[in-house]
Formats: structure tokens, sequence, C-alpha cells
């Protein structure tokens, strides 16, 4: 199956200059859904993982049925303030300044393995927060999966030796 027949171009989106990558078609079709969340579960079914990690809120929708279909739990990566219990913190350098992710604190126990799932790896500041939050808790991130890769944007340097996969790149 040709995933990109379902990703959608907008031009200057979400401001000037920007090409956006829209996966909501991809959502939209049973069949390609299905079909992405089983390329990543195939990535990730030798890993032993025992927790899939999403940051909001597209990892939500492509973690969720990764994680249901190895039969592990999710743990959500959320902005500050969307957490209702005692949360850790990770912040990260954007190309105007900071951002930070949270999680709460008990969601990794120590060794556990955990698969990071994200719809898209752009400059890579989300992902090694994600990262970051995981081995704070003791986590060992064995994986990283995104739907798609925004190479000239070089995220992939901020993974480090970090073993990933991508369907699409652009």
């Amino acid at each position: 199956m040709e995933l990109k027949d379902y990703i959608a171009t907008i031009e200057n989106y979400p401001k000037e200059g920007v090409v956006f990558r829209d996966i909501s078609p991809l959502m939209a079709d049973g069949n390609a859904y299905n079909y992405a969340a089983t390329e990543i579960v195939q990535y990730a079914r030798d890993k032993e993982i025992d927790m899939v990690v999403g940051p909001e809120a597209r990892g939500f929708i492509i973690g969720c049925p990764v994680a249901f279909a190895l039969g592990v739990g999710f743990a959500p990566v959320r902005k500050p303030g969307k957490l209702p219990r005692e949360v850790i913190e990770a912040t990260y350098e954007k190309e105007y300044g900071t951002d930070t992710l949270t999680m709460h604190s008990d969601s990794i126990k120590p060794g556990q393995r955990v698969l990071i799932v994200d719809d898209l790896l752009a400059t890579g500041g989300t992902i090694a927060a994600t990262i970051e939050l995981v081995e704070k808790m003791g986590g060992v991130v064995v994986g990283c999966a995104f739907l798609i890769e925004l190479d000239e944007l070089k995220g992939r340097e901020k993974i480090g030796n970090y073993d990933y996969k991508v369907l699409m790149h652009y």
C-alpha cells in the first residue's frame, strides 16, 4: 500500500513557508490506518515492548492502536498542565524559544522496554524530550516509530543511536 496516497499536503500552514503533512485522510481510511499501525507493530514485535509512549496529540492516535495490538499499555506525553497527578518534565529548544513536555512520574517502571510512537519526525525536539522523560524514570527506549519523517529537518540527529522506523519520507 502506498501510504503517501493518504497524506494531504497543505501549503503555507500553519504559517507562510511551511508545508503541512496531514494524516487525517490516512486515519479516515480504515485499511490505510490499519496498514500503518500494523507496519509499526511488525517493527516492534521482536523488541519485547512493555509500554508504548506517545506525545500529544497525534502520537496518541498512532500509539494507542499499536499498544493495543502489542497487548501492552500506553503512556501519554502531554504539555504542562494537562496531566492531573505528579509529573516529570523535559524542556527542549525550538526554533524560537523552548517548549516543555510532561509525563506522570509513575508512567514507566525502571527497566521497562519502551517504544515511542509519533506521527512525525521533524526537528527531533519532541522525540528527544520524550526519550529524556522515559529515561528519567528508568525506562529503556528500544525503538521509535513514525509515520512520516521530514528528512531536510534532520530530526534523526536528535535520536542518535536509538533504533527507529519511518513509514514515509518527505
